[in-house]
Protein backbone atom coordinates (compact mmCIF):
# COMPACT_ATOMS: atom_id res chain seq x y z
CA UNK A 1 0.00 0.00 0.00
CA UNK A 2 1.12 3.57 -0.54
CA UNK A 3 2.57 5.61 2.31
CA UNK A 4 0.99 8.99 2.95
CA UNK A 5 2.18 11.82 5.18
CA UNK A 6 0.45 15.05 6.22
CA UNK A 7 1.11 17.84 3.70
CA UNK A 8 1.21 21.62 4.06
CA UNK A 9 -1.51 23.67 2.33
CA UNK A 10 -1.53 22.97 -1.43
CA UNK A 11 -1.27 26.68 -2.22
CA UNK A 12 2.31 26.67 -0.89
CA UNK A 13 3.40 23.56 -2.84
CA UNK A 14 4.78 23.20 -6.35
CA UNK A 15 2.13 21.66 -8.66
CA UNK A 16 4.00 18.44 -9.50
CA UNK A 17 3.33 14.80 -8.63
CA UNK A 18 5.92 12.11 -7.81
CA UNK A 19 5.77 8.33 -7.46
CA UNK A 20 8.66 6.66 -5.60
CA UNK A 21 9.10 2.98 -6.49
CA UNK A 22 11.51 1.33 -4.02
CA UNK A 23 11.28 -1.74 -1.81
CA UNK A 24 13.46 -0.15 0.90
CA UNK A 25 11.04 1.29 3.46
CA UNK A 26 13.69 3.64 4.86
CA UNK A 27 14.32 5.26 1.48
CA UNK A 28 10.58 5.70 0.90
CA UNK A 29 10.02 7.28 4.31
CA UNK A 30 12.89 9.75 3.98
CA UNK A 31 11.90 10.84 0.48
CA UNK A 32 8.20 11.03 1.35
CA UNK A 33 8.80 13.26 4.38
CA UNK A 34 11.10 15.59 2.47
CA UNK A 35 9.28 15.82 -0.86
CA UNK A 36 5.76 16.11 0.62
CA UNK A 37 6.83 19.50 1.99
CA UNK A 38 7.61 20.73 -1.52
CA UNK A 39 5.28 19.06 -4.04
CA UNK A 40 1.51 18.63 -4.16
CA UNK A 41 1.41 14.85 -4.60
CA UNK A 42 3.97 12.27 -3.43
CA UNK A 43 3.24 8.53 -3.25
CA UNK A 44 5.44 5.51 -2.58
CA UNK A 45 5.15 1.92 -3.84
CA UNK A 46 7.23 -1.00 -2.57
CA UNK A 47 6.83 -3.03 -5.79
CA UNK A 48 6.19 -2.46 -9.48
CA UNK A 49 2.79 -4.15 -9.10
CA UNK A 50 1.82 -1.62 -6.42
CA UNK A 51 3.18 1.13 -8.68
CA UNK A 52 0.96 -0.09 -11.53
CA UNK A 53 -2.07 0.06 -9.24
CA UNK A 54 -1.25 3.62 -8.19
CA UNK A 55 -0.72 4.68 -11.80
CA UNK A 56 -4.18 3.36 -12.64
CA UNK A 57 -5.57 5.99 -10.27
CA UNK A 58 -3.17 8.89 -10.73
CA UNK A 59 -0.97 10.39 -13.46
CA UNK A 60 2.49 11.33 -12.19
CA UNK A 61 4.94 13.90 -13.51
CA UNK A 62 8.02 12.03 -12.20
CA UNK A 63 8.92 8.46 -11.32
CA UNK A 64 11.82 7.80 -8.91
CA UNK A 65 12.59 4.11 -9.52
CA UNK A 66 14.98 1.71 -7.83
CA UNK A 67 16.61 -0.51 -10.44
CA UNK A 68 16.95 -3.59 -8.20
CA UNK A 69 13.33 -4.40 -7.42
CA UNK A 70 11.86 -7.83 -6.54
CA UNK A 71 10.09 -9.73 -9.32
CA UNK A 72 10.61 -7.07 -12.05
CA UNK A 73 13.62 -4.78 -12.30
CA UNK A 74 13.05 -1.04 -12.41
CA UNK A 75 14.63 -0.91 -15.89
CA UNK A 76 12.25 -3.54 -17.28
CA UNK A 77 9.24 -1.94 -15.61
CA UNK A 78 9.94 1.51 -17.04
CA UNK A 79 10.57 -0.05 -20.47
CA UNK A 80 7.07 -1.57 -20.33
CA UNK A 81 5.33 1.79 -19.80
CA UNK A 82 3.52 3.49 -22.64
CA UNK A 83 5.64 5.61 -24.93
CA UNK A 84 5.05 9.15 -26.13
CA UNK A 85 5.17 12.59 -24.59
CA UNK A 86 2.93 11.53 -21.69
CA UNK A 87 5.32 9.02 -20.13
CA UNK A 88 6.60 10.64 -16.93
CA UNK A 89 10.20 11.66 -16.48
CA UNK A 90 12.25 8.99 -14.69
CA UNK A 91 15.09 9.21 -12.18
CA UNK A 92 16.71 5.82 -11.50
CA UNK A 93 18.32 5.08 -8.12
CA UNK A 94 20.50 2.06 -7.37
CA UNK A 95 23.02 0.77 -4.91
CA UNK A 96 25.12 -0.84 -7.63
CA UNK A 97 27.24 1.12 -10.13
CA UNK A 98 26.56 -1.01 -13.21
CA UNK A 99 27.55 0.30 -16.65
CA UNK A 100 25.00 -1.90 -18.42
CA UNK A 101 22.16 -0.52 -16.32
CA UNK A 102 23.39 3.03 -16.82
CA UNK A 103 23.37 2.56 -20.60
CA UNK A 104 19.88 1.01 -20.44
CA UNK A 105 18.64 3.96 -18.37
CA UNK A 106 19.99 6.44 -20.91
CA UNK A 107 18.36 4.55 -23.76
CA UNK A 108 15.03 4.75 -21.93
CA UNK A 109 15.41 8.52 -21.77
CA UNK A 110 15.88 8.68 -18.00
CA UNK A 111 16.48 12.18 -16.66
CA UNK A 112 19.24 11.06 -14.29
CA UNK A 113 20.90 8.12 -12.58
CA UNK A 114 21.62 8.46 -8.81
CA UNK A 115 23.74 6.06 -6.75
CA UNK A 116 22.85 4.96 -3.22
CA UNK A 117 23.58 6.08 -0.62
CA UNK A 118 22.78 9.63 -1.63
CA UNK A 119 22.38 12.84 0.31
CA UNK A 120 18.88 14.30 0.45
CA UNK A 121 20.21 17.56 -0.98
CA UNK A 122 21.70 15.64 -3.91
CA UNK A 123 18.50 13.95 -5.07
CA UNK A 124 16.42 17.06 -4.25
CA UNK A 125 18.62 19.01 -6.64
CA UNK A 126 18.14 16.41 -9.37
CA UNK A 127 14.35 16.51 -8.88
CA UNK A 128 14.33 20.31 -8.99
CA UNK A 129 16.29 20.35 -12.25
CA UNK A 130 13.90 17.80 -13.71
CA UNK A 131 10.85 19.89 -12.87
CA UNK A 132 12.52 23.08 -14.08
CA UNK A 133 12.92 21.38 -17.45
CA UNK A 134 9.31 20.20 -17.38
CA UNK A 135 8.09 23.69 -16.48
CA UNK A 136 10.15 25.20 -19.29
CA UNK A 137 8.72 22.64 -21.71
CA UNK A 138 5.17 23.57 -20.71
CA UNK A 139 5.91 27.29 -20.97
CA UNK A 140 7.42 26.79 -24.44
CA UNK A 141 4.33 24.88 -25.51
CA UNK A 142 2.07 27.72 -24.37
CA UNK A 143 4.34 30.28 -26.05
CA UNK A 144 4.14 28.38 -29.32
CA UNK A 145 0.34 28.37 -29.11
CA UNK A 146 0.37 32.11 -28.51
CA UNK A 147 2.70 32.74 -31.46
CA UNK A 148 0.42 30.80 -33.81
CA UNK A 149 -2.72 32.64 -32.73
CA UNK A 150 -3.72 36.05 -34.08
CA UNK A 151 -4.22 38.26 -31.07
CA UNK A 152 -6.94 40.61 -32.28
CA UNK A 153 -7.13 42.77 -29.18
CA UNK A 154 -4.57 44.53 -27.07
CA UNK A 155 -4.68 45.49 -23.41
CA UNK A 156 -8.03 46.65 -22.07
CA UNK A 157 -7.47 50.38 -22.37
CA UNK A 158 -9.97 53.06 -21.57
CA UNK A 159 -11.07 55.70 -19.11
CA UNK A 160 -14.84 55.52 -19.64
CA UNK A 161 -17.07 54.65 -16.69
CA UNK A 162 -17.99 51.33 -18.32
CA UNK A 163 -14.40 50.10 -18.69
CA UNK A 164 -13.33 51.51 -15.31
CA UNK A 165 -16.03 49.44 -13.62
CA UNK A 166 -14.86 46.30 -15.43
CA UNK A 167 -11.22 46.88 -14.49
CA UNK A 168 -12.17 47.44 -10.85
CA UNK A 169 -14.25 44.25 -10.80
CA UNK A 170 -11.44 42.23 -12.39
CA UNK A 171 -8.97 43.46 -9.77
CA UNK A 172 -11.46 42.61 -7.02
CA UNK A 173 -12.23 39.03 -8.07
CA UNK A 174 -8.83 38.02 -9.53
CA UNK A 175 -7.28 36.71 -6.25
CA UNK A 176 -10.18 34.29 -5.77
CA UNK A 177 -9.96 30.75 -7.14
CA UNK A 178 -13.65 30.81 -8.05
CA UNK A 179 -14.70 30.16 -11.64
CA UNK A 180 -15.46 33.20 -13.77
CA UNK A 181 -17.92 33.53 -16.64
CA UNK A 182 -17.25 36.40 -19.06
CA UNK A 183 -20.06 37.36 -21.41
CA UNK A 184 -20.13 40.01 -24.10
CA UNK A 185 -20.41 40.57 -27.81
CA UNK A 186 -17.77 39.34 -30.24
CA UNK A 187 -14.68 41.54 -30.18
CA UNK A 188 -15.22 43.14 -26.77
CA UNK A 189 -12.01 41.68 -25.33
CA UNK A 190 -13.09 38.60 -23.40
CA UNK A 191 -9.68 36.92 -23.72
CA UNK A 192 -8.04 40.16 -22.60
CA UNK A 193 -10.20 40.18 -19.48
CA UNK A 194 -9.35 36.53 -18.80
CA UNK A 195 -5.62 37.23 -19.19
CA UNK A 196 -5.89 40.15 -16.77
CA UNK A 197 -7.69 37.93 -14.27
CA UNK A 198 -4.81 35.47 -14.47
CA UNK A 199 -2.10 38.13 -14.21
CA UNK A 200 -3.68 39.60 -11.10
CA UNK A 201 -4.51 36.23 -9.52
CA UNK A 202 -1.02 35.46 -8.21
CA UNK A 203 -1.16 31.96 -9.72
CA UNK A 204 2.28 30.70 -10.76
CA UNK A 205 1.20 28.43 -13.62
CA UNK A 206 0.56 29.55 -17.22
CA UNK A 207 -2.48 31.14 -18.84
CA UNK A 208 -3.79 28.66 -21.42
CA UNK A 209 -6.51 29.81 -23.85
CA UNK A 210 -8.58 27.57 -26.13
CA UNK A 211 -11.43 28.45 -28.46
CA UNK A 212 -13.98 25.66 -28.05
CA UNK A 213 -15.62 26.58 -31.37
CA UNK A 214 -12.34 26.14 -33.25
CA UNK A 215 -11.85 22.48 -32.26
CA UNK A 216 -14.00 19.69 -33.67
CA UNK A 217 -16.41 17.94 -31.31
CA UNK A 218 -14.48 14.68 -31.85
CA UNK A 219 -11.14 16.12 -30.71
CA UNK A 220 -11.95 18.69 -28.06
CA UNK A 221 -12.01 16.18 -25.18
CA UNK A 222 -8.53 14.98 -26.14
CA UNK A 223 -7.37 18.58 -26.56
CA UNK A 224 -8.51 19.43 -23.04
CA UNK A 225 -7.75 16.26 -21.09
CA UNK A 226 -5.14 14.48 -23.23
CA UNK A 227 -5.15 10.87 -24.44
CA UNK A 228 -3.13 7.68 -24.33
CA UNK A 229 -1.62 5.88 -27.28
CA UNK A 230 -4.29 4.04 -29.29
CA UNK A 231 -7.21 5.85 -27.61
CA UNK A 232 -8.71 6.58 -31.02
CA UNK A 233 -7.79 6.36 -34.70
CA UNK A 234 -4.74 8.49 -35.32
CA UNK A 235 -3.59 8.53 -31.67
CA UNK A 236 -0.14 7.16 -32.49
CA UNK A 237 1.32 8.41 -29.22
CA UNK A 238 0.11 9.65 -25.86
CA UNK A 239 -0.37 13.37 -25.38
CA UNK A 240 -0.96 15.73 -22.49
CA UNK A 241 -4.05 17.90 -22.59
CA UNK A 242 -4.30 21.62 -22.02
CA UNK A 243 -5.50 21.12 -18.45
CA UNK A 244 -2.18 19.44 -17.68
CA UNK A 245 -0.24 22.28 -19.26
CA UNK A 246 -2.32 24.77 -17.26
CA UNK A 247 -1.64 23.06 -13.91
CA UNK A 248 -1.07 25.75 -11.30
CA UNK A 249 -2.45 28.40 -13.64
CA UNK A 250 -5.60 29.36 -15.52
CA UNK A 251 -7.39 27.80 -18.49
CA UNK A 252 -9.59 30.06 -20.59
CA UNK A 253 -12.46 28.28 -22.37
CA UNK A 254 -13.63 30.73 -25.02
CA UNK A 255 -16.97 30.17 -26.79
CA UNK A 256 -17.90 27.55 -24.20
CA UNK A 257 -21.48 27.57 -25.53
CA UNK A 258 -20.13 25.50 -28.46
CA UNK A 259 -18.91 22.69 -26.18
CA UNK A 260 -20.81 19.39 -26.76
CA UNK A 261 -23.26 18.46 -24.00
CA UNK A 262 -21.46 15.20 -23.20
CA UNK A 263 -18.20 17.05 -22.62
CA UNK A 264 -20.03 19.66 -20.53
CA UNK A 265 -20.80 16.88 -18.04
CA UNK A 266 -17.14 15.88 -17.89
CA UNK A 267 -16.09 19.50 -17.39
CA UNK A 268 -18.57 19.77 -14.53
CA UNK A 269 -16.86 16.82 -12.83
CA UNK A 270 -13.48 18.52 -13.27
CA UNK A 271 -14.89 21.60 -11.53
CA UNK A 272 -16.23 19.48 -8.69
CA UNK A 273 -13.34 17.05 -8.21
CA UNK A 274 -10.27 18.94 -9.56
CA UNK A 275 -9.27 15.78 -11.43
CA UNK A 276 -9.01 14.97 -15.14
CA UNK A 277 -9.15 11.66 -17.00
CA UNK A 278 -7.31 11.39 -20.35
CA UNK A 279 -9.19 9.77 -23.21
CA UNK A 280 -8.71 6.01 -23.33
CA UNK A 281 -7.77 5.44 -19.68
CA UNK A 282 -9.39 5.05 -16.30
CA UNK A 283 -6.49 6.78 -14.57
CA UNK A 284 -7.09 10.25 -13.22
CA UNK A 285 -4.76 13.11 -12.42
CA UNK A 286 -5.23 15.77 -9.77
CA UNK A 287 -4.95 19.28 -11.14
CA UNK A 288 -4.93 22.80 -9.74
CA UNK A 289 -6.45 24.90 -12.52
CA UNK A 290 -8.69 27.92 -12.35
CA UNK A 291 -11.36 27.90 -15.05
CA UNK A 292 -12.41 31.10 -16.79
CA UNK A 293 -15.09 30.66 -19.46
CA UNK A 294 -16.53 33.05 -22.01
CA UNK A 295 -19.43 33.20 -24.42
CA UNK A 296 -20.78 35.75 -26.89
CA UNK A 297 -24.19 34.07 -26.56
CA UNK A 298 -26.21 34.63 -23.36
CA UNK A 299 -25.86 31.28 -21.59
CA UNK A 300 -29.16 31.77 -19.79
CA UNK A 301 -30.85 31.53 -23.18
CA UNK A 302 -28.73 28.49 -24.09
CA UNK A 303 -29.80 26.81 -20.84
CA UNK A 304 -33.46 27.57 -21.54
CA UNK A 305 -33.11 26.03 -25.01
CA UNK A 306 -31.45 22.89 -23.60
CA UNK A 307 -28.19 23.60 -25.42
CA UNK A 308 -26.19 24.16 -22.22
CA UNK A 309 -26.30 22.31 -18.91
CA UNK A 310 -27.85 24.37 -16.12
CA UNK A 311 -25.67 22.75 -13.42
CA UNK A 312 -22.50 23.65 -15.34
CA UNK A 313 -23.78 27.17 -15.92
CA UNK A 314 -24.29 27.75 -12.19
CA UNK A 315 -20.82 26.36 -11.40
CA UNK A 316 -19.21 28.66 -13.95
CA UNK A 317 -21.31 31.70 -13.15
CA UNK A 318 -19.98 32.16 -9.61
CA UNK A 319 -18.46 35.55 -10.49
CA UNK A 320 -19.97 36.87 -13.76
CA UNK A 321 -18.41 39.62 -15.89
CA UNK A 322 -20.35 41.37 -18.67
CA UNK A 323 -18.07 43.32 -21.02
CA UNK A 324 -19.57 46.48 -22.55
CA UNK A 325 -19.72 46.89 -26.34
CA UNK A 326 -17.63 49.66 -27.88
CA UNK A 327 -20.73 51.75 -28.66
CA UNK A 328 -21.25 52.10 -24.90
CA UNK A 329 -17.71 53.39 -24.35
CA UNK A 330 -17.26 55.88 -27.21
CA UNK A 331 -15.07 58.08 -25.01
CA UNK A 332 -12.39 55.37 -25.22
CA UNK A 333 -12.12 55.44 -29.03
CA UNK A 334 -9.46 58.15 -29.22
CA UNK A 335 -7.24 56.31 -26.75
CA UNK A 336 -7.73 52.97 -28.51
CA UNK A 337 -7.00 54.51 -31.93
CA UNK A 338 -3.73 56.00 -30.67
CA UNK A 339 -2.76 52.69 -29.06
CA UNK A 340 -3.43 50.62 -32.19
CA UNK A 341 -1.81 53.24 -34.42
CA UNK A 342 1.40 53.08 -32.39
CA UNK A 343 1.48 49.32 -31.88
CA UNK A 344 0.53 48.24 -35.41
CA UNK A 345 2.74 50.76 -37.17
CA UNK A 346 5.68 49.32 -35.23
CA UNK A 347 4.68 45.73 -36.06
CA UNK A 348 4.16 46.52 -39.76
CA UNK A 349 7.26 48.77 -40.00
CA UNK A 350 5.06 51.56 -41.40
CA UNK A 351 4.76 55.24 -40.43
CA UNK A 352 1.85 56.13 -38.18
CA UNK A 353 -1.19 57.60 -39.89
CA UNK A 354 -2.34 61.10 -39.02
CA UNK A 355 -5.54 61.06 -36.96
CA UNK A 356 -7.69 64.19 -37.03
CA UNK A 357 -10.55 65.28 -34.81
CA UNK A 358 -12.86 64.65 -37.76
CA UNK A 359 -11.61 61.05 -37.85
CA UNK A 360 -12.42 60.59 -34.15
CA UNK A 361 -15.85 62.18 -34.57
CA UNK A 362 -16.59 59.86 -37.48
CA UNK A 363 -15.45 56.78 -35.53
CA UNK A 364 -17.55 57.83 -32.55
CA UNK A 365 -20.63 58.10 -34.74
CA UNK A 366 -20.31 54.51 -35.97
CA UNK A 367 -22.23 51.64 -34.34
CA UNK A 368 -19.24 49.16 -34.17
CA UNK A 369 -20.93 45.76 -34.49
CA UNK A 370 -17.46 44.16 -34.36
CA UNK A 371 -16.42 46.21 -31.31
CA UNK A 372 -12.74 46.74 -30.43
CA UNK A 373 -11.58 44.01 -32.82
CA UNK A 374 -13.26 45.83 -35.71
CA UNK A 375 -11.61 49.11 -34.67
CA UNK A 376 -8.21 47.42 -34.53
CA UNK A 377 -8.70 45.93 -37.99
CA UNK A 378 -9.76 49.32 -39.35
CA UNK A 379 -6.56 50.97 -38.08
CA UNK A 380 -4.50 48.15 -39.59
CA UNK A 381 -6.16 48.68 -42.99
CA UNK A 382 -5.57 52.41 -42.69
CA UNK A 383 -1.87 51.83 -42.15
CA UNK A 384 -1.59 49.37 -45.04
CA UNK A 385 -3.53 51.59 -47.46
CA UNK A 386 -2.12 54.90 -46.15
CA UNK A 387 -5.65 56.19 -45.75
CA UNK A 388 -7.54 57.87 -42.93
CA UNK A 389 -9.81 55.56 -40.92
CA UNK A 390 -12.83 57.79 -41.55
CA UNK A 391 -12.34 57.48 -45.32
CA UNK A 392 -12.33 53.69 -45.02
CA UNK A 393 -15.25 53.63 -42.59
CA UNK A 394 -17.59 55.94 -44.52
CA UNK A 395 -18.89 53.29 -46.94
CA UNK A 396 -19.90 51.17 -43.92
CA UNK A 397 -21.87 53.86 -42.09
CA UNK A 398 -25.44 54.92 -42.54
CA UNK A 399 -24.53 58.52 -41.71
CA UNK A 400 -22.94 59.18 -45.08
CA UNK A 401 -24.00 56.26 -47.24
CA UNK A 402 -26.68 58.27 -49.08
CA UNK A 403 -24.50 61.35 -49.71
CA UNK A 404 -25.90 64.85 -50.25
CA UNK A 405 -27.22 66.57 -53.41
CA UNK A 406 -24.60 68.71 -55.13
CA UNK A 407 -26.86 71.77 -55.03
CA UNK A 408 -27.26 71.75 -51.23
CA UNK A 409 -25.80 74.64 -49.29
CA UNK A 410 -23.25 74.05 -46.53
CA UNK A 411 -25.89 75.01 -43.95
CA UNK A 412 -28.26 72.36 -45.31
CA UNK A 413 -25.54 69.70 -45.13
CA UNK A 414 -24.71 70.74 -41.56
CA UNK A 415 -28.33 70.52 -40.42
CA UNK A 416 -28.84 67.15 -42.13
CA UNK A 417 -25.72 65.76 -40.49
CA UNK A 418 -26.65 67.17 -37.08
CA UNK A 419 -30.12 65.63 -37.39
CA UNK A 420 -28.70 62.19 -38.24
CA UNK A 421 -26.24 62.32 -35.35
CA UNK A 422 -29.09 63.30 -33.02
CA UNK A 423 -31.09 60.30 -34.24
CA UNK A 424 -28.07 58.08 -33.59
CA UNK A 425 -27.82 59.50 -30.04
CA UNK A 426 -31.56 59.11 -29.33
CA UNK A 427 -31.91 62.91 -29.44
CA UNK A 428 -29.31 63.42 -26.68
CA UNK A 429 -28.00 66.86 -27.68
CA UNK A 430 -25.08 66.77 -25.27
CA UNK A 431 -23.83 63.46 -26.70
CA UNK A 432 -24.44 64.65 -30.26
CA UNK A 433 -22.44 67.81 -29.57
CA UNK A 434 -19.53 65.71 -28.28
CA UNK A 435 -19.53 63.59 -31.44
CA UNK A 436 -19.80 66.66 -33.69
CA UNK A 437 -17.05 68.52 -31.83
CA UNK A 438 -19.22 71.56 -31.09
CA UNK A 439 -21.11 72.86 -28.08
CA UNK A 440 -24.68 71.96 -27.21
CA UNK A 441 -25.66 75.62 -27.70
CA UNK A 442 -24.27 75.52 -31.25
CA UNK A 443 -26.35 72.43 -31.99
CA UNK A 444 -29.49 74.14 -30.68
CA UNK A 445 -28.71 77.39 -32.54
CA UNK A 446 -28.17 75.70 -35.92
CA UNK A 447 -31.38 73.68 -35.55
CA UNK A 448 -33.29 76.77 -34.42
CA UNK A 449 -32.04 78.81 -37.37
CA UNK A 450 -33.06 76.04 -39.78
CA UNK A 451 -36.56 75.85 -38.28
CA UNK A 452 -36.91 79.60 -38.53
CA UNK A 453 -35.90 79.57 -42.22
CA UNK A 454 -38.40 76.78 -42.98
CA UNK A 455 -41.18 78.71 -41.20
Amino acid sequence: MSINHPQPPSSSLHPFSILIVDDEEGICNVLMRALSKIYTKVDCASSTLMADNLREQQLYDLLIVDINMPQTSGIDWVASLEEGDKRPDVIFITGFADLENAVAAVRLGAFDFVLKPFRLEQISGVIERCFNRLKLSRENYILQRRLTQDRQNSSMLGHSDAINQINQLIAQVAPSNASILIEGETGTGKELAAAQLHQLSGRTGPFVPINCAAVSAELIESELFGHIKGAFTGATQARQGLFSYADGGTIFLDEISEMPLLLQGKLLRVLQESRIRPVGTEREKSIDVRIVAASNKPLTEQVAQGAFRSDLFYRLNVLPLLLPPLRQRLDDIALLVEHFNTKLSSQLALPKIAITKQDIHCLQSYHWPGNVRELRNLIERSLLLTSSPSALLNPQTQLSSNGYPNDWTLEQVEVEHITKVLDHCDNNKTKAAQILGITRKTVERKLSNNNAEQA
